[in-house]
């Protein structure tokens, strides 16, 4: 209330010396709540009285030139007004004559009153404002006094109501314009790894439901660009970034052309991916671990001959996690039909990255761990605990080469018989000149454990392995996964925000809808779409909920929507202008979209006609409700939208009912 009495009386100002500021306010403020009691504040409540007395203490050290930082003790605030003697006098002395009945006339006349002229005619009418102008709370009657306070009372109320009627929808409303324009953003100039680690530090100072948001917004984007194209190192990196909340954009940028670094990336993410429980998430940060190794094994510089055989390990392991069995013979094939691991034995297998592939390695390790603190206490020799959860590369690649050979679900891909993989294992094992505690347990294990024979497997020779071997990624998979996490993470942002102001209208986000449409799933799309038509069209809340189909977004739907899109765009080519980054998007009503989605839901499952009657009556209900709403309102925060397919989906879910029901009729 003080910044704003200091603004409009033109006390303060952001510039020029001998001039109050803000920040003398915020002084104010700080040394005050410190040095008045609470009861100073809470007794007897009254803003006016308050504000007047901050104000005179203001003038007071305002006379004496003398205002203490609140952090800095040597620091005098109003130094500057020393040598401003005539300044500053006459501000004290203005701050000096407010009294009471000065700042009850400020308050109403222009701080009030504006508030009236903010809230909608509909919500509070203009009989408010012009309660406010006739009100004179000075009058020298007692009888008109008591007739303008109950006015001026009255006029108050309307105002908070209206206020409290218009901040849901407001919030709301103001979060539909940021989530928007923060996606067209994306997806008009692209995400890069500097600009993905500015938003995460900025988000993580605001808003959770936002941080959510982004990381959906950050999934579906990835996913457009490498169904484009392919998953290059930027969005590599920015999907990675997302993943781990991580901010060392100089050691990104080196991994692309490092080996060594390329596998570490790869190592953090199976390490977070390891100790997640299991979710679509988890599944991508495996993905990005493959990424990034294949990425490794790309590399041609002085050290990608030593991470050769690490990296097919954990290749082996993650596509046997991912439960693509023929990779995983593969890869552990690569490693042991290689002729020299010279290179590669300063490095080991960690097995804390190892995600769960069996129970026995969780045991194995846990054994280990177990005899080392044995072993150390009774040496006394505290080194002996060095390497604990560690295998040799070699060894451990022959360990998941006979495991995954006995595996029944494995049996698709040329390999040798188990029984010869299982001597060369032996053989292996009784030659090597170093191994750890973990080799001789898992060694132990595996030769006394019987296997399912398989020996009808032919040798197959390294040529014939490195072929079937994909030399970069499967990126299929990952787009599939971000997609589907990008619609949970929307459900959770739309979710978590409060639409209780907006008459407990909870509506599940028509992305949801859409994707299970996309996917088959007919009976979860019909229930979603159902529940978002009925409580749309009963709440007449339609106009504040609007899709604006963006390339990121229309990935989500099915090919018939996607063609109208398109036909749309087509017939009404956008607009083209420098200055804008709106231009070129489509928008949709909700309630439209829902429509569209239960329809087809319904001819898929073969619903009656009478069913279809009933989608067909919130169509005409649609088509009379809707208008320009949408339009106007995205129009009126500047998201200009080029196309808008209300009418064109509208028209297509009428004739798709109608000739339904006709050639059900002629059946």
């Amino acid at each position: 209330m003080l910044r704003r009495f200091m603004k409009t009386e033109r006390l303060t100002s952001s510039t020029g010396a001998g001039t109050l500021s803000n920040y003398h306010i915020k002084t104010l403020m700080l040394w005050e709540c410190e040095l008045k009691p609470t009861s100073w504040w809470t007794d007897k409540l009254n803003l006016v009285r308050v504000c007047v007395k901050l104000l005179h203490t203001l003038a007071a050290w305002l006379n004496n030139s003398y205002l203490r930082h609140y952090f800095i003790t040597s620091c005098n605030l109003f130094d500057t007004f020393e040598n401003l003697l005539y300044t500053r006098y006459t501000t004290a002395n203005k701050l000096m004559s407010i009294d009471r009945q000065l700042f009850c006339k400020w308050c109403i006349f222009s701080y009030i009153y504006e508030c009236a002229q903010l809230c909608p005619a509909e919500l509070c009418p203009s009989s408010v404002s012009s309660f406010l102008v006739e009100v004179d709370y000075f009058s020298k009657t007692p009888h008109d006094r008591m007739h303008h306070i109950f006015t001026l009372q009255n006029a108050l109320s309307a105002i908070i109501k209206c206020r409290l009627d218009m901040s849901p929808k407001l919030t709301y409303l103001l979060f539909f314009v940021t989530q928007s324009t923060f996606m067209t953003i994306i997806s008009n100039r692209s995400l890069t790894l500097r600009s993905c680690l500015y938003c995460i530090n900025g988000l993580a100072k605001t808003d959770q439901v936002l941080c959510v948001y982004f990381a959906a917004a950050v999934f579906l984007h990835v996913a457009y660009k490498t169904t484009k194209g392919s998953l290059t190192h930027e969005m590599l990196d920015v999907l990675a970034t997302a993943c781990l909340q991580s901010n060392d954009a100089r050691r990104c940028l080196h991994a692309r052309h490092s080996s060594i670094l390329s596998l570490h990336q790869a190592a953090t993410l199976m390490k977070v991916a390891a100790n997640n429980s299991c979710s679509t998430v988890q599944l991508i940060e495996i993905e990005l671990s493959k990424a990034y190794l294949h990425r490794a094994l790309r590399c041609t510089d002085s050290a990608s001959k030593s991470i050769y055989c690490l990296a097919n390990v954990y290749l082996a392991v993650l596509h046997y996690t991912s439960q693509d069995y023929q990779m995983a013979i593969g890869h552990c094939a690569l490693v042991t039909r290689s002729q020299d691991h010279s290179q590669c034995r300063s490095l080991v297998v960690q097995g804390e990255l190892l995600h769960r592939i069996d129970d026995h390695i969780d045991s194995i390790l846990g054994l280990t761990v177990f005899y080392q603190y044995i072993r150390a206490d009774v040496l006394n020799d505290k080194q002996e605990r060095r390497h604990v959860s560690v295998f040799t590369i070699e060894l451990f690649a022959h360990y998941l080469h006979v495991k995954f050979l006995s595996d029944t679900k494995c049996c698709q891909f040329p390999q040798t018989s188990l029984a010869d993989e299982r001597q060369r294992y032996r053989r292996r094992f009784c030659n090597s000149s170093k191994m750890f505690i973990t080799d001789v347990i898992i060694f132990r294990f595996t030769n006394n454990t019987r296997f399912l024979s398989n020996d009808r497997m032919t040798m197959a020779d390294g040529g014939e392995i490195k072929s079937l071997i994909r030399p970069q990624l499967d990126t299929s998979k990952l787009v599939e996964l971000l997609q589907q996490s990008a619609v949970d993470y929307l459900s959770v942002a739309v979710s978590n925000f409060d639409f209780l102001g907006l008459g407990n209208l909870t509506i599940t986000p028509d992305f949801k809808a859409a994707y299970a449409y996309k996917c088959g799933k007919y009976d979860g799309c019909l229930q979603l779409s159902m529940h978002n038509v009925q409580t749309l069209i009963i709440n007449r809340h339609d106009t504040y909920l609007c899709l604006r189909l963006i390339p990121e977004f229309i990935q989500l739907l099915d090919d018939d929507i996607v063609s109208l899109i398109g036909l749309a765009v087509l017939a009404k080519p956008p607009h083209h202008s420098p200055n804008s980054v709106h231009i070129r998007h489509v928008g949709i009503h909700q309630l439209i979209m829902s429509l569209y989605l239960l329809t087809q839901c319904q001819i898929k499952l073969h619903h009656s006609v009478t069913s279809l009657a009933g989608t067909l009556n919130y169509v005409w209900l649609a088509r009379s409700n809707i208008g320009q709403t949408l339009k106007d309102v995205l129009g009126r925060f500047g998201l200009n939208t080029s196309v808008i397919l209300d009418q064109h989906v509208l028209k297509f879910v009428e004739q798709m009912i109608l000739r339904h029901m006709s050639v059900s009729h002629k059946r």
